[in-house]
């Protein structure tokens, strides 16, 4: 387990499903017809900037620490790697799992995996983030480090923008999506284009709680899993489970 290029995994790995994994990915960031709408992503995927990492069952516990390893591992090293990178990690995800649970119940793991990594993080909360997912400003932290986080499941069938065969994540650094935002009237034309992509790509609406960091009406937390719908959680899950491992600073 451990970080790979694409190309580093294909030399390496033996397990069938990730090989799968990654394959799919590579279709779905380079396919011409049907173009997925991030495009700062489809750049990432191109420049080889992207890392990959492999876990286990999301429901295992041995995958926290699995998933924790990963994401202190890229942290650490993610600054060398190039501006458009992001962390990509594919969970093993056994059939039952895949077809089986809904898209509630795939959040509901997501946020768990969230609030379990937080509680082993060998790091302090970044003291110029408020711990209120409520706050505009918030956003998950790990190892000191700002991220936001995109998930994708096999129970999206309507918002084709978050499907996936796999439980899978993509972790973006704040200081990715801040140097993509220097150039405001370019970030802008993207941005715009995006959202026309999103239209084209999705059999639904674009979701309400896609939104700008740090805009008084935006919470990054919402638009980490969006549902297949137009509804959302009225409270964070995250915040909650703070409480419970007693995590949450004051």
């Amino acid at each position: 387990m451990g970080l790979y290029t694409a190309a580093q995994h294909d030399e390496y790995s033996r397990l069938s499903w990730e090989r799968d994994a990654l394959q799919i990915f590579h279709q779905k960031m380079t396919d011409k017809e049907y173009l997925f709408p991030c495009i700062p992503a489809t750049q990432g995927h191109s420049l080889d900037h992207f890392r990959y990492g492999f876990v286990g069952d999301p429901r295992k516990n041995s995958t926290v620490n699995e998933f924790a390893k990963l994401l202190k591992e890229y942290t650490e090293k993610s600054k060398q790697i190039g501006k458009y990178t992001s962390l990509i990690v594919f969970f093993e995800t056994p059939i039952e799992l895949s077809q089986e649970y809904d898209v509630e119940q795939f959040e509901q793991i997501f946020w768990q995996l969230l609030s379990d990594i937080s509680s082993i993080d060998e790091k302090e909360w970044p003291k110029n983030i408020p711990v209120d997912p409520h706050n505009p400003i918030w956003e998950y932290c790990f190892h000191h480090e700002q991220y936001f986080m995109y998930c994708a499941t096999p129970a999206h069938k309507n918002r084709n923008s978050r499907h996936f065969p796999y439980f899978m994540m993509a972790i973006t650094p704040r200081w990715v999506l801040e140097q993509f935002n220097e150039n405001k009237s370019f970030a802008a034309k993207i941005k715009e284009n995006i959202r026309k992509r999103i239209v084209a790509y999705d059999s639904v609406p674009i979701h309400p709680d896609l939104n700008t960091y740090g805009k008084e009406d935006n919470y990054e937390w919402k638009q980490y899993f969006l549902h297949d719908d137009e509804s959302s959680l009225s409270k964070c899950p995250y915040h909650r489970f703070l409480k419970l491992i007693g995590k949450e600073k004051k």
